[in-house]
């Protein structure tokens, strides 16, 4: 006999997932708006200069050699930790597929985390050797097509293996939107390679367009992922979902596996400026063997980091709080209205102040979510 609901009741979690996911879209496309925006003020301060070809040159441009040094330790530090976290991440992944496994080498045993990230490290290697931009391009479309994958399998997990989406918990905590925010810094703070990436392009004008792309594509991805993971599994929800599929389903599987693959897809893109930084200061710069023995050390101590630190999603949000907010929000506004400052194109009085709030709310983020992220890291190294 079927079951009908009394007069006046409705499910209890229609209201509430309409909320969580306008509270996710929210903040996920107010995030993207504001970094695609800063993305733009990059573009614009390349445009004043020709010769710009990195990220240190605008700092330059803009305070000159205190400026440069200013935006090279902080690029190269965000960098250098996203490297890392792209490595935790193949251990974490890899580790859910194969728990309980060691690897043994002679007399000494490494765990089943620990072997996995020298294992990913082995496979992303050569990938690094490659100093073209354009060759990178196709191993970074394996990543897109990852991406989608991804998400994909995720929806096939709560829709047809009996995952479900309707995971209770509280709508709105407050005390973790700093450290949502951050993530959402870290997802879309790639500022620091964008004048490398534009200035591989033949067509630099063409750059705004590619931005554009670039960020509907990430707030589509970003969101859905963030909705239909905490959907499915609420307050259970782990630092990265799928550490919560269950293994044994075949979607769960191609899930994981597409993880595992697109940070291998980033990782050479990632630790190129600072490879080609190192270069330049060399003085057998063009020597082939040195560049592939200088970016072999870079990653190995990326490596050395990633077992030190494991915690995924703490080292994330730290990273997004503090590194990619001052990276992607604050030096791009600075910059830019220094840059601007002697034009003859006037700046109107709304997009100044537009840039002011942005410094602020850049301000409030990062001082706030350092804090958080850092009082999570020091907690859990107490434990």
């Amino acid at each position: 006999m079927e079951t009908q609901q009394h007069e006046g009741s409705s499910p209890p979690q229609a209201k509430g997932t309409t909320f969580l996911r306008t509270c996710f879209n929210g903040i996920n496309t107010l995030s993207a708006i504001l970094f695609w925006y800063t993305g733009l003020l990059l573009q614009r301060c390349m445009i004043a200069n020709q010769l710009i070809k990195t990220y240190p040159d605008i700092g330059e441009l803009a305070f000159g050699h205190k400026g440069r040094a200013l935006i090279s330790i902080f690029m190269y530090l965000e960098l250098y930790l996203v490297a890392v976290e792209f490595l935790i991440l193949e251990g974490d992944n890899l580790d859910k597929l194969f728990p309980n496994h060691g690897f043994k080498l002679g007399h000494l045993t490494i765990g089943g985390k620990q072997g996995f990230v020298l294992l990913a490290t082995l496979v992303v290697l050569p990938t690094t050797w490659l100093r073209s931009l354009g060759a990178l391009a196709y191993i970074s479309a394996g990543g897109i097509l990852a991406s989608i994958i991804l998400v994909l399998c995720v929806l096939w997990v709560g829709a047809i293996d009996g995952v479900g989406f309707d995971e209770e918990g509280t709508l709105l905590n407050w005390s973790g939107i700093p450290t949502a925010i951050s993530l959402f810094a870290f997802c879309y703070g790639g500022h620091a390679v964008f004048p490398t990436l534009s200035n591989s392009m033949k067509d630099r004008s063409q750059f705004s367009k590619v931005l554009l792309v670039c960020f509907l594509t990430c707030t589509v991805t970003y969101g859905s992922m963030a909705v239909l993971g905490y959907t499915m599994y609420g307050e259970h929800l782990k630092s990265q979902v799928t550490l919560n599929l269950p293994v044994r389903k075949m979607s769960s599987k191609i899930a994981i596996y597409t993880t595992l693959i697109n940070p291998l897809t980033k990782y050479a893109l990632i630790i190129n400026p600072i490879a080609t930084a190192l270069e330049e200061t060399c003085p057998l710069r063009n020597s082939r063997p040195v560049s592939i023995l200088l970016r072999t050390v870079i990653v190995v101590s990326t490596v050395i980091m990633a077992l030190v630190i494991p915690f995924f999603g703490y080292v994330m949000a730290f990273i997004g709080s503090f590194l990619s907010v001052t990276m992607s929000v604050l030096l791009p506004c600075f910059c830019y209205l220094k840059i601007n400052r002697g034009s003859k194109k006037k700046k109107s009085r709304i997009e100044v102040g537009v840039i002011v709030g942005i410094i602020l709310v850049g301000f409030f983020i990062g001082v706030v979510g350092t804090y958080v992220s850092l009082k999570q890291i020091i907690d859990h190294l107490r434990k």
